[in-house]
């Protein structure tokens, strides 16, 4: 019963809702007690003759108000207390879905995909059904039972309710035991379903991956394997939840069984009457609900335990980065790099060392150097995905980490190498950030992007849809429409890393040189490969292995006859003879 402690600041925030259910269960249960006693009483009178029309016509309605009375209140508290319970679970999602929005990359390097999506749909559902069905159980079948059994002692018979009730305690002690295998089983089948959702996720994206390496047969066998692990954990759940109704079943046929015989004997001993026998068999069939209630909520609170348990340790999992900065005015966009080491956990060495450079707003820095020499890190740092004490960034003299998240993140707009697109239109995919932007806005910043004659060469133009991930598109428009979509965000600072790599050099030229148009008196890091994306910038710098080894403008490196120097004629030569010069 421990969830019922933890949901407690939900019941508290939702004390109406759950007051008007509980209220109106109490109305309902008393109502219920009238038909059978009234039934028992128009037995009475048929048997000793005494009964009359009129008799009969005010007890018949007496059980109709009843009837109508605990119809009416059912729907009252139906829709109080679940309501109750899906808001929880709309709450529970909203929180989750922040929490996920606000964790680094190095959060989603630990944890899965498909545990995360098992998480934000069973486990949030079986907490639901705690906070809604179990509350349900627990105060009716509890007040119920309690109402009935007070009845049927202190009204009817208390020595037969002693004899109908010998059978209860073995059934709660089974239940008891059920509930404690439950746990374990509910627990492991969630996981399994985890297990499964990720491989499916996983399967799903890479599907033309396995199709192009052959890989059917392999891939197949895995997700058996998977699948057979989630469909055995769940057997094992439906094997200890098939255990509860025939043990309930047992408990109330032998209680009926035993009513009936005590019954008997005591109206042969003159000691009660055909009626009231009547009325506590019909009360005893009452004692069915409380029954299975108990053994409905244990399986309900367990499932809720398990699954609040998984739901509160992904809460606990603090942001590696803390939104605790203050500053949310805007600043001018230039740039200080003051990194003396950067390195990541258990790395034998820094991946970033004695990086010091200064930036103006307006300026374009141009960031390259071999692969996996620190370029992302250090853009990483800028956007404050990763962070470190001997790591300092400044934007218009203010530390990033002074910045709110949300206006660091408006002040920089990001294209990476491998932009995501949604299953949406191409207008809204670009929209993204503005969706009140214009159409006008929309077809402005696709034109300097170089994307707006392949758009309106779709039969739908902007009204495409790209499908999921944007898989009807080439891999340089996919890179377009991100750049577009940057653009239309209008922020102060533009990064784009290696969000050029799948044009053609003379498209690329013709983006950057819009770029530079558009974005006068705006700050623009190009992090890249081809070295002919940096050779109009201010300031260029060669990584390599997380150090500067070469700083200037493209002149000033060619002279210097180094890495950058080389490089560049090895892509001159290669462009050469790609167009056959």
């Amino acid at each position: 019963m421990r969830v019922f402690l933890q949901l407690f600041w939900f019941f508290r925030q939702e004390w109406r809702r759950y007051g008007v259910a509980l209220v109106a269960l109490v109305v309902v249960a008393f109502a219920t007690m009238v038909p059978p006693w009234m039934i028992g009483q128009i037995v009475d009178a048929l048997v000793d003759g005494s009964a009359t029309w009129p008799f009969l016509y005010s007890h018949i309605g007496w059980i109709l108000l009843a009837a109508i009375t605990s119809y009416s209140l059912r729907v009252i508290w139906r829709i109080a207390l679940f309501g109750a319970s899906y808001k929880l679970a709309n709450q529970l999602r909203q929180q989750l879905f922040d929490q996920l929005s606000r964790q680094s990359p190095n959060f989603y390097q630990t944890m899965k995909t498909g545990d995360l999506m098992a998480r934000a749909t069973n486990d949030i559902q079986a907490v639901e059904m705690t906070a809604g069905e179990a509350v349900l159980a627990l105060f009716d079948g509890a007040f119920t039972g309690l109402l009935v059994l007070l009845v049927m002692t202190l009204v009817i018979s208390w020595p037969l309710t002693l004899i109908a009730l010998v059978p209860w305690p073995i059934v709660g002690y089974f239940m008891w035991r059920f509930g404690k295998e439950l746990h374990l089983s509910f627990k492991d089948a969630q996981a399994r379903f985890s297990d499964l959702n990720d491989d499916v996720q996983e399967s799903i994206s890479a599907l033309r991956l396995t199709r192009a390496l052959g890989r059917e047969g392999v891939e197949q066998v895995e997700f058996n394997r998977v699948a057979a692990r989630a469909n055995q954990a769940n057997l094992a759940v439906a094997r200890t939840d098939s255990k509860y109704d025939p043990a309930i079943q047992l408990g109330i046929g032998f209680s009926f069984l035993l009513s009936i015989a005590g019954g008997a004997y005591y109206i042969n001993q003159d000691v009660l009457t055909l009626g009231q026998l009547t009325s506590f068999n019909l009360y005893l069939g009452y004692m069915i609900w409380p029954m299975f209630a108990i053994g409905w909520l244990l399986n309900l609170v367990e499932r809720g335990q398990a699954a609040y348990t998984r739901i509160a340790d992904l809460f606990a999992m603090a942001p590696d980065i803390k939104d605790e900065g203050t500053l949310n005015s805007a600043v001018l966009p230039s740039i200080e790099f003051a990194i003396d080491e950067f390195r990541f956990a258990q790395a034998p060495r820094p991946t970033l060392k004695d990086i010091h450079l200064t930036l103006s707003a307006g300026q374009t820095l141009g960031i390259v150097g071999h692969t996996g020499a620190g370029k992302s890190t250090l853009i990483n740092l800028l956007v404050r995905m990763a962070e470190q004490e001997g790591a300092q960034i400044r934007i218009g003299g203010h530390p990033v980490a002074n910045f709110s998240l949300a206006n660091l993140r408006a002040h920089i707009a990001t294209v990476p190498q491998t932009p995501f697109l949604f299953s949406a239109t191409i207008a809204e995919n670009i929209a993204l950030a503005r969706p009140e932007a214009s159409q006008a806005d929309i077809e402005a910043v696709a034109q300097i992007a170089q994307i707006h004659d392949d758009i309106v060469r779709f039969s739908d133009g902007y009204q495409t849809a790209v499908g999921e991930r944007g898989v009807t598109l080439s891999g340089g428009q996919k890179q377009r429409l991100a750049i577009a979509r940057a653009l239309l965000q209008d922020a102060p600072i533009l990064i784009l890393d290696d969000a050029l790599s799948a044009v053609d050099v003379k498209t690329e030229q013709s983006i950057l040189n819009h770029l530079r148009v558009a974005r006068c008196g705006r700050t623009t890091l190009i992090v890249c490969h081809r070295l002919s994306a940096v050779a109009t910038a201010e300031q260029i710098v060669v990584l390599s292995q997380g150090e500067i080894v070469e700083q200037g403008d493209h002149l000033t490196l060619l002279a210097q006859r180094g890495w950058y120097r080389k490089m560049f004629d090895y892509q001159q030569l290669e462009l050469a003879v790609e167009e056959g010069r």
